[in-house]
């Protein structure tokens, strides 16, 4: 089994600047450590994301309904219909996917007729202040 890198990068509502890289066997458990630890340090959500395209809208369901655990484009496909109330094709979901997987925001495997994706890094940041 490959490692597992994780890198996360938060800025408090101070301008206080947090690093933290997880490497190895990098669990669920421990990921949702980490969330705990942020929310106890007062980490402020992040400003809503632009929506104006179609990958971002896809990228948002993935980032906010699959952030951990694995996730078919047909899956996306149901979320995405649910949450825009707009048609969309499997092909076209599959295609971002597919883009997401190249550009590394994503992994795949194949699991008999489908891939199987899964984020693979998790980063939450501020716009840098000058």
């Amino acid at each position: 089994m490959p490692r597992k890198r994780i890198r996360i990068d938060v800025e408090d509502s101070e301008g206080t600047r947090y690093k933290l890289d997880l490497e190895g066997h990098v669990t669920r458990d421990k990921v949702l450590k980490v969330f705990e630890l942020m929310d106890l340090i007062n980490i402020e959500e992040p400003e809503a994301p632009n929506l104006d395209s179609i990958g971002a809208k896809i990228w948002n369901i993935v980032d906010r309904n699959f952030p951990l655990g694995g996730f078919t484009s047909s899956q996306v496909l149901e979320k995405y219909e649910d949450e825009y109330n707009e048609p969309i094709k499997l092909s076209i979901i599959s295609t971002y996917l597919a883009r997401f997987t190249t550009k590394g925001r994503t992994e795949r495997t194949r699991h008999g007729r489908e891939w199987t994706y899964q984020i693979i890094k998790i980063r939450q940041s501020q716009p840098q202040r000058t």
